[in-house]
């Protein structure tokens, strides 16, 4: 009897401990990313757009008509180097209120992270011209003659000149393109990953990222819409500027 009780007790062990260790679905969550927008510490919703509210880093008085902007390739580095690449993209699209947080099909296993990031735009390999139906359908591509593909960014408004008129900008953010024609030539990639730096997942994870808007306009170069305003897209100069002052554009919010 005693031997019986001593077997049923290693059994019972042997039995939860399997379970217990098994279990995936314990370990594996989902990750969401929300995306909210601020110019300084102002929160910015569409129903702040149209109206002059916002003075950037050179003065000049600005108005946001529309703000779209897509991230691809979330991924999270294990605290022993291994990276953790969840596939999608997600166009955010600020004016019409849509598709502002993002869920990755793919779930990932709880514990310490070193770091999570995103690619702001797609990279090359990704971007091909005509590849994604539902971006086709908002006139997301980028003309064949610079190269095809898609937008990473569209920031729209209107601003007062030196000359105190109203006048539009639209800063679009693509792949910097050279020689506009049937063969363009690309000085530098103007992707660029986000690093928003450790984390902690326990369980379902939504991750608050902010983009600070008027960081565009700001650091390392300080924007004047009188110099670059209009026609950005097959200028390859102000490409890079937009890819250099967008390393200081993202941070985490909060995590809930």
């Amino acid at each position: 009897m005693k031997h019986f009780h001593t077997l049923l007790i290693l059994s019972l062990v042997i039995l939860f401990g399997c379970n217990s260790d098994s279990d995936d679905t314990i370990s594996s969550v989902n990750v969401t990313m929300a995306f909210s927008h601020y110019w300084e510490d102002m929160q910015v919703t569409n129903s702040d757009f149209n109206t002059l509210n916002y003075t950037n880093d050179k003065g000049n008085l600005l108005s946001i008509e529309r703000l779209r902007y897509l991230i691809s390739d979330i991924e999270f580095t294990k605290t022993n180097g291994e990276t953790i690449l969840l596939e999608g993209y997600n166009l955010v699209d600020v004016t019409n209120q849509t598709n502002l947080s993002f869920t990755p099909y793919q779930k990932i296993l709880t514990g310490t992270y070193s770091n999570v990031s995103f690619v702001f735009g797609f990279v090359n390999e990704k971007n091909i011209d005509g590849a994604y139906n539902d971006l086709n359908a908002v006139s997301w591509n980028v003309p064949l003659m610079l190269g095809g593909g898609y937008h990473y960014m569209q920031l729209d408004g209107k601003f007062l000149n030196s000359n105190n008129e109203s006048q539009g900008y639209n800063y679009h953010a693509i792949r910097a393109a050279d020689n506009p024609g049937p063969n363009p030539t690309f000085p530098q990639d103007t992707f660029f990953r986000v690093n928003l730096g450790a984390i902690t997942i326990a369980a379902d994870t939504e991750i608050s990222v902010a983009m600070h808007i008027e960081e565009w306009f700001k650091n390392p170069y300080s924007w004047d819409l009188n110099v670059y305003n209009q026609m950005l897209m097959p200028n390859s100069e102000a490409q890079i500027l937009m890819y250099q002052n967008g390393q200081n554009v993202f941070s985490i919010d909060r995590i809930n």
